[in-house]
């Protein structure tokens, strides 16, 4: 992809934040990268949206080396760069401050998977990473976030692909995608199953997962060998 290219998908998914109403002021940013360069085009630090354009997006290399840009970029950019670094099938990264994810986030709980809606998303739970220590946050705060992210899924033996986001204690959740867009499109659904969870608990404080069938047919039936949900010319 050209970095032109990027810019411009970027900046749009970064529009999408505050139109899907997961953001409040400037609480979020997007990512994306393009693999063959290795760059990652992010959302500038603290920029409002409305004096957002593709051009003020900031350009780095994985190693966070500024190529291009005026601006300092997202305070979130060394988590993205450890996720990116860690994660190859990862094309995109989004950021929020959505209240849903967020209550579960500072709760301190992995959002269980109540129901299909959940299922079709994420294939379980979605985790919730451990809090940093304070030598952690000493050392690099944004940087160990991306570490302790990392930590979970492998601790867990969780395949990001399948598990597309997660929350971070007493923080908030991060999500991505094959590219920015689908990124959005993943910390908006994972935004609506936490407000869904959030409910059940409401309704019935000690409600029980979904059967473990019922997660496979749901999640298996759009991204499994014989998915079959949408049209096959789309998959």
């Amino acid at each position: 992809m050209e970095l032109k290219e990027l810019r411009r998908a970027v900046y749009e998914a970064n529009m999408q934040l505050p139109r899907r109403g997961l953001v409040t002021y400037t609480w979020g940013n997007v990512s994306g990268i393009d693999r063959a360069s290795g760059l990652v085009v992010i959302k500038p630090s603290g920029v409002r949206y409305e004096d957002l354009t593709p051009e003020n997006l900031v350009v780095l290399d994985l190693d966070g080396r500024k190529v291009e840009g005026d601006l300092n970029p997202s305070s979130d950019t060394a988590t993205h760069l450890e996720l990116y670094r860690a994660f190859s099938a990862l094309g995109g990264i989004v950021h929020t401050h959505s209240p849903f994810a967020v209550a579960w986030a500072q709760a301190g709980e992995d959002i269980p998977c109540y129901g299909t809606t959940h299922a079709d998303y994420f294939y379980g739970p979605i985790p919730c990473a451990r809090t940093l220590t304070k030598e952690e946050l000493d050392k690099g705060y944004e940087r160990y976030t991306g570490r302790v992210i990392i930590e979970t899924f492998f601790d867990r033996d969780i395949e990001p692909t399948a598990v597309p986001g997660v929350i971070c204690h007493s923080h908030g959740p991060f999500a991505w995608g094959k590219d920015a867009a689908q990124a959005v499109y993943h910390a908006a659904v994972l935004e609506e199953v936490a407000k869904m969870a959030a409910y059940t608990r409401m309704v019935k404080p000690d409600a029980a997962p979904a059967p473990q069938h019922i997660l496979d047919k749901h999640y298996l039936r759009k991204h499994g060998p014989g998915a079959y949900y949408g049209q096959t010319n789309n998959r």
